[in-house]
């Protein structure tokens, strides 16, 4: 490396004796490998090369070690040791309660590797080897032992992948620190005992009282309650309003009655009601959940006060969860994000981190087995998604299921896929709950300093099966054979208060005494029917608020207004040039005989929402741009990079607007919409894929919270969802959206599924989308997005279609339907194929049409059986219905129109299918075979059959 300047003496004057073997030893690091060496040494060397005495130093006086040189070399492997124990310490530490893992690095923290001697290490002064070392550590072997009771003991620090020098700095002097965290006084641990205590009985009284029921116990990891405690008392001081969390089922009832206050009464109903109480309550049944929404229906939390100083009133919700574990992960940081945004005002949100703190807790063998995870934490700190931090709990008893962890991942620890991230990370023993007190107390400190996300590797063990049904010792006899001999956390930690005199046997005795009174009076209640079994209900209707009718039309000069101001950029911001030669086409497309294109009519649409004061969130892959080059909602200064949205600068604005661009990502970025719009109903919250079928690595989400959850969780949710679907030919990937998957995922009116031909019906169904935010009839919605149809002149609409009407289900195709008492085959299709048909009809306008009509089906689900019928009951001489679409056969809209088209359809009227054969692949990846295929089943549906020929009058 390039040394900046010639050796200067003055520099490397301060250097003496064992300091200079030090710096001396530095830059050897430093010539090997840069990186190795700390920031500052690197600027050292760069600018002034090497010490004096390094082998390819400038001479210069240099000066006379004499018989120090053995002592520099012991000062130097002292400093390795130290640098050891900190990088390395938590591979000794004493973080397993059954003992059963031994350290391969235990000999590099022993000093003896490092041919030292107690007697060396007391010779040496400890400020040579650290740091700031604090005042009572005076000889190197003070230091070495001091460090081993910071990095080696119940609580365990690996820091090493934190490439941030402050907050590396930071974190070790808080590892390296007797005071901070601070330590729990008397009350305090009094206070965590008697907790201990609660959780424990709680889950004994479950056990012994419902025999044989599913509860998925906590025990084994039972610190994990007065963890959450402390997260949420040091939360609620700082000033957060909300709590957010999400977890999978193990330790959930206990969390739910200890940290939620769920009453100890309404659990017990729930498993002495249960119809079934071998299976019930199960995984993320309604059972675990339901029971105290509080004011918010979508929250399964409550309001809880917290006093230091002043009351604080702070709310915490723990999500909804299916059994797809870790899913919940991203709805948590998307509920959080929500409850940090103030969207009242137009522009950007603002965002306010100290609003509200995400808790994840995890599996040890999900965390690294399900990819979900690394995808939430890579968006934690992305402008879009980040919220200041969240505190991540692996709530570890190494098993998945009945797996060991030597079969469930490939990394020494479950916590390691957060090292790519570089979250620091804490393993902490769960049999010593002050450590983990300690842990969180770290955790919320580091979050407060820099917001970012912190994992707490929480190691324990599980006590019984994966259920309480389970026999573990079929799987893990040996870890069980430890399990039976090994004393509960409680006793663990009560023991070693007696020891120290802070209570008594009779203290503790009482303290169980009066958990189990508490417990046996809630279940009393409960069979003496106070409690009925009405309050523990399975199925819960969403109640609905009668919506007015809605109108989505704007008028005409407002519209014209709003283009105007899009088109309106800040004095000195250079558009590129390409780019607003196009835009400015839009300038008169609002006027007589102009058009308005897909994307115009979708800013618009957006524009007319702000003003309406309805705030907007859209996120997706290149979404300002858009996939396609269509919607430029954000503009770049050709020149300075600058960033401008004309969305931010409208006039009477009401409402926030953002826009972001998404990582590659579907599944924790779709969760992540999901969860701020549940929080934020008032919000039109929209995600879009890159392409349709990308959606499918998000189909957990899909499944089981945006189609299922207001049928499982009444969660009302209006999430917009756009889909590029259509068939250009360009193979299996960028052709199918899998329309037919969310066709088959509606039932109870869950959502709405459409398939739109024209700028005018994207214009108004927009609006009526927004219009029903945070409204009882709100319900998400999908849209088969087009691709080709962006720029389809036959897309396009007249400013006047956006002034007037609004959203129709169904359309007539404009160019036929003149006779309907003559037409004898209707051809129902929708999305492109329609402008394919229209297309095909233009270039044969002169041909008799009287025969035929098409409808556009616009709205899949629910179906609009009624438009339908309307259509049909003036079409006297029908003989066929045909459903006509893309898709092959087996996917699209064919089964599920099929049976619908049936039940409407006139007597002796058949319905017939035209389109793609059923196949494996979506499309073919063939060009040439896409073109022959489309124009074989446009032909089709225009063609005169035999039948209809001999229907139709021969002077035709």
């Amino acid at each position: 490396m390039a040394v900046k300047e010639p050796y200067n003496e003055s520099i490397w004057s301060k250097y003496h004796g064992p300091n200079l073997g030090y710096i001396q030893e530095k830059y050897e690091q430093f010539v090997h490998d840069p990186s190795s060496v700390e920031h500052h040494y690197r600027d050292l060397f760069t600018v002034s090369g090497p010490p004096p005495l390094a082998p390819d130093a400038v001479q210069a006086p240099q000066p006379t070690l004499s018989g120090d040189t053995e002592w520099l070399r012991k000062a130097v492997r002292a400093s390795k040791l130290i640098a050891n124990i900190r990088i390395y310490g938590h591979m000794a530490a004493n973080i397993d309660p059954l003992e059963q893992v031994n350290s391969p690095m235990a000999k590099w923290l022993d000093y003896q590797t490092y041919d030292l001697t107690r007697e060396d290490l007391i010779a040496l002064p400890a400020s040579l080897i650290w740091e700031n070392a604090p005042p009572d550590v005076h000889t190197a072997w003070d230091a070495v032992h001091r460090m081993r009771q910071a990095y080696t003991q119940t609580i365990a620090y690996e820091f090493g992948h934190v490439h941030d020098e402050q907050e590396l700095r930071w974190l070790n002097s808080q590892a390296e620190s007797t005071s901070s965290p601070a330590p729990l006084n008397n009350t305090e641990r009094k206070e965590l005992l008697n907790r201990l205590i609660q959780v424990e009985q709680f889950e004994t009284f479950l056990h012994k009282t419902f025999v044989g029921q599913k509860r998925f116990s906590l025990e084994g990891n039972d610190a994990l309650v007065p963890m959450l405690d402390e997260i949420v008392r040091a939360a609620a001081h700082d000033g957060a309003e909300h709590i957010l969390m999400g977890m999978a089922h193990r330790g959930r009832l206990n969390v739910l009655a200890h940290i939620l206050g769920k009453p100890y009464d309404i659990i017990f109903s729930e498993f002495h009601h249960s119809p079934n109480k071998e299976l019930f309550p199960s995984e993320g049944s309604m059972g675990i959940n339901y029971g105290w929404t509080g004011d918010v229906k979508y929250h399964l939390g409550a309001d809880r006060a917290v006093r230091e100083g002043e009351t604080v009133r702070t709310r915490i919700t723990l999500a909804n969860n299916p059994s797809h574990l870790e899913f919940v992960n991203p709805v948590v940081e998307g509920f959080t994000r929500a409850a940090q945004e103030d969207r009242n005002s137009p522009g950007l949100p603002q965002l306010d981190t100290n609003k509200a703190m995400a808790v994840l807790m995890h599996g040890d063998a999900a965390f690294p087995g399900e990819g979900i995870v690394a995808e939430t934490l890579n968006i934690g700190k992305l402008k879009g998604y980040s919220n200041g931090g969240t505190v991540h709990i692996i709530v570890n008893n190494r098993i998945g299921f009945t797996t060991e962890s030597e079969d469930s991942r490939s990394t020494h620890y479950a916590s390691d896929l957060a090292k790519g991230y570089e979250i620091p990370v804490v393993h902490v023993n769960a049999d010593d709950p002050e450590a983990c007190i300690s842990a969180v107390r770290l955790a919320s400190a580091y979050r407060n300093q820099f917001k970012k996300d912190f994992v707490i590797d929480l190691i324990g063990y599980r006590r019984h099966g994966h259920n309480e049904m389970d026999d573990p010792e079929t799987t893990q006899p040996i870890v069980y054979g430890r399990v039976r001999n090994h004393p509960t956390v409680y006793r663990v930690y009560a023991e070693r208060l007696q020891r120290e005199k802070i209570i008594t046997a009779d203290d503790v005795n009482q303290m169980n005494l009066d958990a189990e009174k508490v417990l046996q009076e809630a279940f009393d209640l409960m069979k003496d029917g106070k409690r009925k079994n009405g309050d523990a209900k399975t199925s819960i209707p969403l109640e609905t608020e009668a919506t007015p009718p809605l109108s989505t039309a704007v008028q005409l000069e407002q519209l014209q207004q709003i283009n105007r101001e899009l088109l309106t950029v800040p004095g000195g911001f250079k558009v590129y040039p390409k780019l607003e030669r196009i835009l400015q086409r839009r300038k008169d497309a609002l006027n007589d005989g102009e058009r308005v294109d897909w994307a115009l009519a979708e800013t618009l649409a957006f524009a007319t929402i702000l003003k309406d004061g309805t705030p907007i969130r859209l996120s997706g892959q290149d979404s300002q741009r858009g996939t396609f080059a269509h919607r430029h909602l954000v503009l770049h200064d050709s020149e300075t990079g600058a960033l401008f949205s004309p969305l931010h600068q409208l006039s009477d604005s009401k409402a926030s607007f953002g826009v972001y661009n998404s990582p590659l990502s579907e599944a924790s970025v779709l969760g992540y919409e999901y969860g701020y719009n549940v929080f934020a109903p008032e919000t039109f919250v929209i995600w879009e894929a890159q392409y349709g079928d990308f959606a499918n690595a998000a189909q957990v989400i899909i499944d089981q919270f945006i189609a299922a959850g207001r049928a499982k969780w009444t969660q009302r949710s209006n999430l917009t969802i756009l889909l590029p679907h259509g068939y250009e030919g360009q193979g299996p990937e960028h052709s199918s959206a899998r329309l037919e998957r969310y066709l088959q995922l509606s039932a109870e009116e869950n959502w709405t599924v459409a398939n739109l031909s024209s700028a005018a019906q994207y214009f108004h169904l927009l609006r009526r989308q927004a219009a029903l935010c945070g409204k009882g009839d709100a319900r998400p919605l999908v849209i088969m997005a087009p691709k080709s149809l962006i720029r389809n002149p036959r897309s396009t609409s007249s400013g006047a279609e956006l002034a007037s009407g609004g959203f129709q289900p169904v359309l007539p195709e404009p160019l036929l339907g003149g006779s309907p008492g003559e037409i004898k085959r209707l051809v129902v299709c929708s999305g492109k194929v329609t402008l394919d048909l229209q297309t095909e009809l233009e270039a044969a306008k002169d041909q008799d049409w009287s025969w035929l009509h098409i409808l556009r089906l616009e709205q899949l689900y629910p179906f609009p059986e009624r438009e339908l019928a309307a259509h049909l009951s003036a079409m006297g001489s029908l003989t066929e219905i045909v459903w006509l679409q893309e898709e092959p056969k087996n996917m699209g809209g064919w089964s599920y129109a099929e049976p619908r088209l049936r039940a409407i359809a006139p007597q002796n009227v058949k319905v017939q299918y035209i389109g793609r054969p059923e196949r494996s692949s979506p499309a073919s990846g063939y060009a040439d075979v896409h073109t022959f295929e489309q124009r074989r089943i446009v032909t089709e549906a225009l063609k005169l059959n035999s039948q209809v020929q001999a229907a139709v009058p021969s002077s035709r």
